[in-house]
């Protein structure tokens, strides 16, 4: 067995459409999908924006807007050089403190729409904060001239507290909003279990050019068979599964190299990040084995090396698409489903997953469910190429 495998790999090394498959063609393609923009690349990206204001409290701007760090505040002495900044490109948006205005006024730039937005939700919400604490100040103080009000005084406020006349009750509101919650809910930052651009695409295209890899070991057992090599090996005093199982054995070796020369390439060249070697190492095993098996199972049903091409090609692009190799299938119905059966998806779960929790432990169901997909094809093979081999045997 060790000779025929030593032999196969020797023979494949020297084959120039492995290396255009396996290494080339993965790598050009994940660099050029990597290049396209996309709505969401799998990082989050920080929000930053241009803001002026014209706040002559200065509540605003100091105690809102100064405790964003992604924002850059331009303070301006009038609404009307607060709008000549954004109309000059300085500023994205503007807001317009008013006395005695609730919510403060944005001005925004057109083309900057999503500044325009955030600057609105932060008005909006600045606003809404103000209105609470007036209405906490209400409900902590008397309702009704039943319940004693003073005369002369802005109805629902308490007296002896300076809350008694309009200016007072403004400052009281203020005090309030100044108050931090003795309650409030913070929302956890999740552990992000997904894959940057480059390394999602690099992963993608590993996988979904293996099929074409190991196609090609299938397609030198049947070249050998042609011209009679393999009919010689079966004539020696070995099983014919053995002989198979030594091919086969031979093409997962092959897959492994192009698929440890991919890692290192995409590393090195394109800053792609699959995870701790360990388990990137375990998930890869897994999936050429699975790939392996898979193709396999469909070619033995083939009569020759075209017809086996052509089926493994077949089914590559099929379970590529449906598999998210070339972009994610999520909320598609039917192909998000059928995804399940494809090794693709596995493979980038199993890297997901290793982006949020950096263990081998994080690649076990996915390791797992790999080797069950090649357990299953190569069972499958060897029964069916078994059988074939033993009719050559004896032709």
């Amino acid at each position: 067995m060790l000779t025929i495998i030593a032999n196969d790999l020797r023979r494949r090394l020297r084959d120039t459409t492995l290396l255009l498959y396996g290494v080339v063609l993965p790598l050009g393609l994940a660099f050029l999908f990597s290049t396209v923009p996309a709505g969401d690349d799998g990082r989050a990206r920080e929000f930053a924006a241009r803001y002026a204001v014209s706040d002559p409290a200065g509540e605003f701007a100091g105690r809102v807007l100064g405790s964003l760090p992604s924002v850059q505040v331009r303070r301006a002495a009038s609404p009307a050089e607060a709008a000549g900044l954004v109309e000059e490109g300085k500023a994205d948006a503007a807001f317009v403190v008013e006395p005695g205005a609730e919510t403060p006024r944005v001005i925004g730039d057109v083309d900057k729409p999503v500044a325009v937005q955030v600057a609105r939700e932060i008005a909006e919400a600045y606003a809404a904060e103000r209105r609470a604490a007036r209405l906490a100040l209400l409900a902590a103080s008397p309702a009704s001239p039943a319940s004693g009000d003073v005369p002369g005084t802005v109805p629902g406020t308490v007296p002896g507290t300076g809350s008694g006349t309009p200016a007072g009750a403004a400052e009281a509101a203020a005090g309030i909003a100044r108050t931090p919650a003795p309650v409030s809910l913070a929302a956890d930052t999740a552990v992000r279990r997904q894959l940057d651009t480059t390394t999602y695409h690099a992963a993608g295209m590993a996988v979904f050019f293996l099929f074409f890899v190991a196609v090609t070991t299938v397609s030198g057992i049947f070249e050998e068979r042609a011209g009679g090599t393999l009919a010689r090996l079966l004539a020696a005093p070995v099983r014919p599964r053995a002989v198979l199982a030594a091919k086969a054995l031979g093409g997962v070796l092959v897959g492994l190299a192009c698929m440890g020369v991919l890692v290192v390439a995409s590393t090195l060249l394109m800053g792609a990040g699959w995870g701790p070697p360990l388990a990137v190492a375990v998930l890869v095993a897994a999936c050429v084995l699975a790939v392996s098996g898979i193709t396999a199972a469909i070619a033995v049903t083939a009569r020759g090396a075209e017809q086996a091409s052509n089926r493994v090609s077949a089914i590559a692009m099929v379970l590529g698409v449906v598999g998210g190799a070339f972009f994610p299938v999520t909320g598609l119905g039917f192909a998000e489903f059928a995804g399940w059966l494809a090794p693709h998806r596995w493979f980038l779960l199993g890297l997901s997953d290793l982006a949020g929790d950096q263990s081998i432990g994080a690649v076990a169901v996915p390791a797992l469910v790999l080797l069950g997909m090649a357990a299953a094809g190569g069972a499958v093979a060897l029964a069916l190429g078994g059988r074939a081999a033993e009719r050559v045997m004896n032709a």
